[in-house]
């Protein structure tokens, strides 16, 4: 099931559209954070998690556990905000970290580069890959494909703030057809150059500052 979410998110998503509010690149990268967190929260509903037997000072008290704490990937660097973002939902969760950037050989027309990959073996485990704008869904499709060499994982969830709906068409045709995506909202339209409209921007610069 695919979960676009929800309308408290939608104040946070808000702010990260503002065009004055992303002069704060504190604020930005936090609002990154605090939408990750949300939409961590309502994945973990689709995980696995057992009963265990917790003892207090004053005696004994039946919760549940996160069975298998999931593969949290991102891709460097806008992907970073929300990564720190599902860690502090998942805290016990592997981390994998992979460049990806788009190579331009004329204005409308680019390349992805995947460059550097630091992952844990991800077979048989819960990938949770995330990135703050799916435009085209070329680099979350190969991300997914290089991650594969650290093995198959058994369940995929993506998590991004604002997709595109060029790029949700894409994935769903690429990813395995029990990939889950847990999108903040999502725009119909993308430009000449692939960018999102009305998007809000190059994530990346607007947290870390504008790259040469």
């Amino acid at each position: 099931m695919d979960k676009y979410v929800n309308n408290q998110i939608r104040n946070f998503i808000a702010e990260i559209r503002d065009a004055n509010i992303q002069k704060d690149p504190l604020r930005f990268r936090r609002n990154l954070e605090r939408i990750a967190e949300i939409l961590g929260y309502e994945l973990s509903k689709k995980l696995e998690f057992e009963s265990k037997e917790i003892i207090t000072p004053l005696g004994v008290a039946k919760e549940k556990l996160l069975l298998d704490p999931p593969v949290l990937a991102t891709i460097l660097r806008a992907g970073l905000g929300m990564h720190q973002g599902l860690l502090n939902y998942f805290d016990r969760a592997e981390s994998a970290f992979i460049s990806a950037y788009r190579k331009h050989t004329t204005a409308e027309n680019f390349d992805v580069h995947v460059e550097y990959l630091a992952a844990p073996k991800i077979d048989n485990r819960v990938l949770v890959i995330s990135d703050p704008m799916l435009a085209t869904g070329t680099s979350m499709h190969l991300v997914y494909k290089a991650l594969l060499e650290q093995g198959k994982p058994r369940k995929l969830f993506i998590v991004a703030a604002i997709a595109s709906s060029d790029a949700l068409d894409y994935l769903k045709q690429h990813l395995p057809d029990t990939a889950e995506y847990y999108i903040g909202a999502i725009d119909s339209e993308l430009t000449a150059q692939s960018y999102i409209v009305p998007g809000l921007g190059d994530a990346g610069d607007l947290a870390y500052g504008e790259k040469c």
